[in-house]
């Protein structure tokens, strides 16, 4: 096997991070289980680290408290002893001890194993604590080699009242189960329209995957997705409408494409057998128009293939309008032949500027101007227009030709479309020009119309917000 033949390595497969099932649907419980999992053992980290944070703070708070509040119960009970002979004390001890719910002993002070500055407190007459075992130390003031242990102070700690499960940790247990279970239940009512959303998105998804480009993705029940909804819906509209442009134009270039050649195959098989000088001249001459036809053609659809692919933002400059028109009526007039290309605008200053992209806008203008040279009999006048009020310029194309018929005048802009009228070789066209200049406007966030002119034929009206432009760059921008 050479070198050119061998297989390809295979690509890696995308996997999902997302909790599917088997028939590729995402499951929400397992979705569920995995956010709560992730979230609830967080906050149970958090807290544990925080609730350490917050006892070792408060420790030295707490043990002052604690002192104050058994200052007193220690002194009863090292008064209750002094009333006593010092043999009579473990009774004593005895007796009180029943009436606490925690321990009561007393103790050599050698014996105790405290940090140093427990016992600089003891040794000081003040209260020592413990608080690992949870117990209180006093050193007895007649005599001083004796201590007082009193705890453990929590009932849990005291091995006589200790229960099956600490009070503490039925209390912990039971709030941190009431916290889960709420928990729980807020995170499924929200995540559920998430999941729904997730998965109609999916479906469209893989609707667009198959095929099926006129699928859409449903109103989000949330505005989590809202706007990955609107981004797939849009992207589908844009591949549905290339397709369709695309589509259309391999249909009409395919079909306008047999007439030139046609004629072109024709001419070449009458040249072949004629030897009249005039003859042969009028054999070329209608070869050229031909080419030039199609030469037309293909420029054309490319330029609307292009705009309708790429959509580019306008590059907007202020540009001098008298002198921009009257430039693009004289690089036409060749074209008009006895045809009068005239300029009405008498209140229009020479310095009044618009703004405008000066690469794609002579498109817009020229089409309009070529599609006037087709229908007009003697005169095609073009008159600007500016709304100073909304800042907005109009360029009116009028010629005194048939007209269009009022259900036709928006049809007139889509594609590879055309007048019945216009099927013949003198005034055909492709139906291109007029959608090449709606393109253009739409990209200047404006528009192409048509009406009724006053001079009896077609009104063709370039509109965009070129007077704002010069302010405001993006009000021109579609």
């Amino acid at each position: 096997m050479t070198a050119a033949s061998a297989p390809k390595p295979a690509k890696p497969r995308i996997r999902s991070r997302l909790p599917m099932l088997p028939r590729g649907r995402y499951s929400l419980s397992r979705l569920f289980f995995n956010f709560y999992l992730f979230v609830m053992g967080s906050f149970v980290l958090i807290a544990f680290f925080a609730d350490i944070v917050i006892n070792t703070a408060l420790q030295g708070i707490t043990d002052d408290y604690a002192r104050r509040f058994m200052r007193g119960t220690i002194l009863l009970i090292e008064e209750e002893l002094n009333r006593h002979p010092a043999e009579e004390w473990p009774v004593t001890l005895k007796r009180l001890d029943d009436k606490f719910s925690y321990r009561l002993a007393l103790i050599k002070r050698t014996q105790l194993r405290l940090p140093e500055s427990q016992l600089d407190r003891l040794d000081s007459g003040d209260i020592a604590i413990d608080n690992i075992q949870d117990v209180m130390y006093h050193r007895l003031t007649r005599h001083p080699d004796l201590v007082l242990e009193v705890g453990p102070l929590s009932p849990d700690r005291n091995p006589e009242a200790k229960r099956a499960i600490p009070l503490e940790l039925r209390i912990r247990l039971l709030t941190w189960s009431i916290i889960g279970v709420g928990f729980g239940v807020v995170a499924w009512l929200w995540l559920r329209p998430i999941w729904r959303d997730l998965e109609s998105i999916r479906e469209t998804a893989k609707s667009l995957a198959e095929g099926e480009f006129a699928a859409r993705a449903p109103l989000p029940r949330t505005r989590t997705f809202a706007l990955l909804a609107r981004t797939l819906n849009g992207m589908a509209e844009r591949i549905q409408r290339l397709l369709a442009t695309q589509k259309e134009m391999s249909s009409a270039i395919s079909h306008e494409l047999r007439t030139p050649i046609a004629r072109l195959r024709f001419a070449l098989d009458m040249l072949g057998e004629t030897e009249e000088r005039t003859e042969r001249e009028r054999l070329w001459a209608g070869m050229e128009a031909d080419l030039d036809e199609l030469d037309t053609l293909i420029d054309s659809s490319l330029t609307y293939a292009r705009l309708e692919r790429e959509q580019p933002a306008p590059v907007l400059e202020p540009v001098a309008l008298r002198p921009w028109l009257e430039d693009q009526l004289a690089a036409l007039r060749p074209l008009a032949g006895p045809l009068q290309l005239e300029l009405d605008a008498p209140l229009l200053d020479a310095r009044q500027r618009v703004a405008f992209d000066r690469k794609v806008m002579p498109f817009a203008l020229s089409n309009l101007l070529r599609n006037g040279i087709k229908y007009a009999r003697q005169r095609i006048v073009v008159r600007p227009e500016l709304d100073t009020v909304n800042g907005w310029v109009r360029l009116h194309v009028d010629d005194d030709g048939i007209g269009i018929p009022v259900d036709e005048r928006e049809h007139i802009f889509t594609a590879f479309t055309r007048l019945d009228r216009s099927r013949d070789r003198a005034t055909g066209g492709y139906g291109l020009g007029l959608a090449i200049a709606r393109q253009v406007m739409e990209a200047h966030g404006g528009s192409a119309s048509a009406d009724e002119s006053p001079e009896g034929g077609a009104r063709l009206t370039l509109a965009w917000p070129g007077l704002s432009c010069l302010t405001d760059t993006s009000q021109c921008q579609g």
